[in-house]
């Protein structure tokens, strides 16, 4: 059983004992912690917004989470089924002082979290996130008397609020998407995007709509990583139907994946480097942001589009933070999020798909020819479990002291190692215990063969000690 305790909030396995997973008693327990650090900072009348992804232990946990605010004397409120970027936009126009969304996003459903945002409804800093630990390990919770416990109430609205907004901004082309009668696949996972992204499609005008696991069961139908192996499903679907494009969301539809309409996948890399390339036409350049482990096509764009690429740290609080200090028109993770400021400082599908089928609609030719003209660069994906036994940091430092005197070292966040154009990026996990081996070639060989070399010198270091 697991417990994650990181800037992506506290996360973990259900089930199992205190300590060691996320329990009903450890739920309590950060959520107390959140709930009085947000006490901290208003004397009075807090109030924060909960949502949930549809997995099956949510209704228990938000239970736990909702209970635990009101007995702090916060005043909750509840959108239930609600997006990861719903919530965010509604603690804004709740006025609220922060907000909890109940998700354990890419994860098995075995998993659930709480995300943690503040007033802004944008994730809390490291520093907040290190006070909020800091109160639950010491238990340092005052709860209300009976006469000052919170209330608790419900909101259905904020999903419509929410496309509303998008179908808002000037860079979605309702009109043009409509006059190109798209037929798309969609595959929700189960989950709360079954219910909201075919709302936003028929407010796009988007009239054929074939759907794959939008039941919000919660019971998941396949890993919801949205990653090619996990996507075999629609792939064959759209490669022996007759669709325009495939589109796919995680958990929580913070994530965006296309499919291509011959059944091959777009590239969970490219969906930023696409819709990217759109708002940067539109301004005539401008800075972008995305994160360590995001593909180099990202800056090739940028930088022929006239603008200025810029790195971060991975977890969406580093990127949002690097986007407001450069002023970045958009940004976001190389896994299929894209942070548009325009709408709102959070990664969101919801505006990703919109922004992308105006890109498309314009663009007048199929998915598969707009993949052709971005850079071609491929991605290998490694992981490696951690165990008590291995000390992360020492790895990353014989990693650095290995490269360092021959090659470009990132330490940012653990250790990107530049050859040229291709690169290899070795850090911990936010979200689960392993270690991450990304790399990145113009070949998918190469990326491997790069990727296998540093997952073989960190072998080599752990054997030595």
């Amino acid at each position: 059983m697991t417990l994650i305790k990181s800037i992506s909030g506290i996360r973990g396995t259900i089930g199992g004992r205190i300590g060691e997973a996320l329990t009903p008693l450890d739920t309590v327990k950060y959520a107390a912690a959140y709930g009085s650090y947000i006490k901290s900072l208003k004397v009075s009348d807090a109030k924060v917004v909960i949502g949930r992804d549809a997995r099956v232990s949510g209704v228990m946990v938000s239970k736990l989470v909702a209970a635990t605010l009101q007995g702090l004397g916060i005043d909750v409120v509840d959108l239930q089924l609600a997006t990861t970027p719903t919530v965010e936009l509604a603690v804004a126009e709740e006025g609220a002082d922060g907000g909890i969304i109940i998700t354990a996003s890419h994860n098995p459903g075995q998993w659930n979290a709480l995300k943690l945002l503040n007033e802004e409804g944008e994730f809390l800093s490291a520093e907040a996130g290190a006070m909020i630990l800091s109160i639950a390990e010491a238990s340092d919770f005052e709860f209300a008397s009976a006469t000052k416990l919170g209330t608790y109430t419900t909101a259905d609205g904020y999903t419509k609020s929410h496309i509303s907004q998008i179908l808002a901004l000037p860079e979605v082309d309702v009109l043009a998407i409509r006059q190109r009668n798209f037929k798309v696949a969609i595959d929700c996972i189960n989950s709360v995007g079954g219910i909201v992204v075919p709302m936003l499609l028929e407010a796009l005008g988007v009239e054929h709509i074939e759907k794959f696991y939008c039941e919000p069961t919660g019971t998941f139908r396949h890993n919801p990583e949205p990653l090619p192996e996990n996507l075999t499903h629609i792939c064959s679907q759209i490669e022996h139907g007759s669709y325009d494009l495939g589109i796919v969301v995680d958990p929580d539809v913070d994530r965006l994946v296309l499919i291509q309409e011959n059944g091959v996948p777009f590239g969970e890399e490219y969906t930023l480097v696409a819709v990217a390339d759109y708002i940067l036409g539109l301004n005539g350049g401008g800075n972008t942001v995305s994160n360590l482990s995001s593909s180099q096509a990202l800056k090739d764009v940028t930088e022929k589009r006239g603008g200025t690429y810029h790195t971060a740290a991975v977890g969406e609080v580093n990127v949002v933070k690097t986007m407001k200090a450069t002023g970045a028109i958009i940004g976001g993770e190389g896994n299929g999020g894209i942070i548009f400021p325009q709408l709102h400082y959070g990664r969101d599908a919801l505006v990703g798909i919109a922004l992308f089928l105006t890109h498309l609609a314009r663009f007048g030719k199929p998915l598969s020819q707009l993949k052709a003209t971005y850079p071609q660069y491929h991605i290998s994906k490694n992981k490696i479990e951690l165990t008590p036994d291995i000390d992360l940091e020492a790895i990353l430092s014989a990693i650095e002291k290995k490269y360092a005197s021959n090659y470009p070292v990132d330490t940012q966040d653990g250790v990107k190692v530049s050859f040229g154009k291709e690169w290899v990026h070795l850090r911990k996990s936010n979200t689960e215990p392993i270690i991450r081996i990304i790399a990145e070639s113009n070949s998918h060989a190469t990326a491997d063969n790069m990727a296998h070399k540093l997952m073989e010198d960190i072998r080599e270091i752990i054997t030595a000690r």
